[in-house]
């Protein structure tokens, strides 16, 4: 879902950052791949993906995962647990949009938001849920 926050993001003009793992891998794009494709990520010091998990929950001031409850799971459910850790609201969905523009516009502003959820291939259809989701929401709200 982050991959889908980010390119909602890039297509809405909105700034966007946070961390990748060392290197600026996943699993669809090796070698360095996620930083040539969003340079304003900076990569942690390891490949570990639960250190990025942690940083861009403390570096955020609220965090959206988008996903079906059944699959809070492994690096999801790691975001939603540090997000209680920190103090961070934290909203799990997979909408409606109303939902989520109501949740984003009671924060305060401006926000700082960190998007989670499963990686594609525990969840397939994961990128278009959340693609569809944030495009129509950065279209109703401002964060």
């Amino acid at each position: 879902m982050d991959r889908a926050a980010l390119d909602a993001a890039v297509a809405a003009g909105v700034p966007y950052g946070g961390w990748c793992p060392a290197g600026g891998t996943a699993e669809d794009l090796p070698d360095g791949g996620l930083l040539t494709a969003y340079p304003h990520l900076r990569p942690t010091d390891s490949d570990d993906p639960a250190g990025r998990t942690r940083l861009n929950v403390r570096d955020s001031t609220a965090v959206l995962v988008v996903a079906p409850i059944h699959l809070v799971a492994g690096g999801t459910l790691l975001t939603v647990d540090e997000a209680g850790r920190l103090d961070r609201p934290c909203l799990v969905t997979t909408g409606p949009v109303a939902r989520v523009v109501e949740w984003i516009e009671a924060l305060r502003v401006p926000c700082v938001l960190d998007v989670a959820g499963p990686r594609a291939s525990e969840w397939p259809e994961g990128y278009d849920v959340a693609r569809a989701l944030l495009d129509e929401a950065l279209r109703t709200t401002t964060l």
